[in-house]
């Protein structure tokens, strides 16, 4: 079967354009901006949509570039990992993007309070994952007082002028996480959970925690949540978090970690032969989360699709920069089991 042709919706959501504004540099008509020319023809000649279209020089697709910069956590996150990837592999095929990668010190509101003061003259658009810290809020208050865009990702900070939250709905995960936690320990008597945060300055993790407790309260008011961790992402850290925990709760029943670090997790239920009786519930489907569900020490993992959070970050950008509109398409929450691993 032959591939099915490139439509005008597949120009419309690669560029992050209104369909209107496509359909007007496809037929030629006046009153595009001719940023916005090139970017739909080079697209449109990238996907197929037209084959005889003339890509534009390198010289010219250096004229009005918008220059984007993005401030990710340091450290041994995969998921964080995954989503520089996308951001790098999607930046490079868009020519009318010029974007800047640096990673920070996760956890530290004075070092991203001093990065986002020291963002260059000219950058059009910064994307971070943000502490909602008030060092930090003020910082990002000051970046678009100069007229830089700004949209957060992963974990919002709200009362700050940013153009979108890239993102799912934290509370909405920590509540789904609840309910499958909950539902696993069904028959257990006065069962005892840990709930294990990256950082308490993420308002994600936070988030998350509200709604895994908000849910635990109205269906499932016998599990006792006995203890709260910070794992600051680290698996070493989480590992000693876990021991320490066990050394005061040998009859732990569940672990719902809203953070990275499930490696340390892991590694410590196994010190003490627990895989299998302490149930663990965990974020995203990395390679590590993968391996740990195929061993069945992961019993489920809450997915959000990097992907898709770089792509509606850079049209996001994209589209406050060239002050036009734009509908940000909210990634979608997927639980994920051992038994429907997602390919990528």
């Amino acid at each position: 079967m032959a591939p099915l042709r490139p439509t005008l919706s597949d120009l419309v959501r690669e560029t992050g354009l209104s369909s209107a504004t496509v359909d007007r540099v496809i037929n030629n008509r006046q009153g595009v901006h001719p940023r916005t020319r090139d970017l739909v023809l080079t697209t449109a000649k990238r996907l197929g949509y037209l084959s005889e279209v003339e890509a534009p020089t390198v010289a010219e697709s250096q004229l009005g570039r918008l220059r984007f910069s993005f401030l990710l956590p340091a450290g041994n996150n995969a998921f964080i990992a995954a989503l520089r990837r996308q951001i790098e592999a999607q930046a490079a095929a868009r020519p009318e993007l010029d974007v800047r990668i640096e990673t920070i010190e996760g956890f530290n509101p004075s070092s991203l309070a001093r990065h986002l003061d020291q963002v260059p003259a000219g950058l059009d658009g910064l994307g971070l994952v943000a502490l909602d810290h008030p060092l930090v809020r003020e910082g990002l208050r000051r970046l678009a007082q100069r007229g830089v865009k700004v949209a957060t990702l992963v974990s919002d900070v709200l009362t700050v002028p940013r153009v979108a939250y890239i993102g799912v709905d934290n509370r909405q995960a920590g509540r789904l996480a609840g309910y499958i936690l909950g539902r696993f320990l069904v028959g257990r008597d006065a069962p005892k959970v840990a709930f294990f945060a990256g950082s308490r300055f993420y308002r994600g993790h936070e988030e998350r925690e509200m709604g895994f407790r908000s849910v635990l309260a109205e269906d499932f008011p016998g599990v006792q949540v006995v203890a709260q961790c910070e794992s600051m992402d680290d698996p070493d850290r989480a590992h000693a978090e876990t021991q320490a925990l066990l050394n005061v709760h040998p009859d732990l029943a569940a672990i719902y970690n809203a953070g990275a670090g499930n490696p340390g997790i892991a590694r410590a239920l196994g010190e003490r032969d627990l895989s299998r009786r302490v149930v663990l519930i965990g974020h995203e489907a990395t390679e590590g989360n993968k391996r740990l569900l195929l061993e069945g020490v992961l019993d489920a993992v809450i997915d959000q699709n990097p992907r898709v959070e770089a792509r509606e970050a850079l049209n996001a950008l994209t589209m406050a920069a060239r002050q036009e509109s734009y509908a940000v398409v909210a990634p979608r929450l997927q639980v994920v089991f051992r038994e429907n691993l997602p390919e990528d």
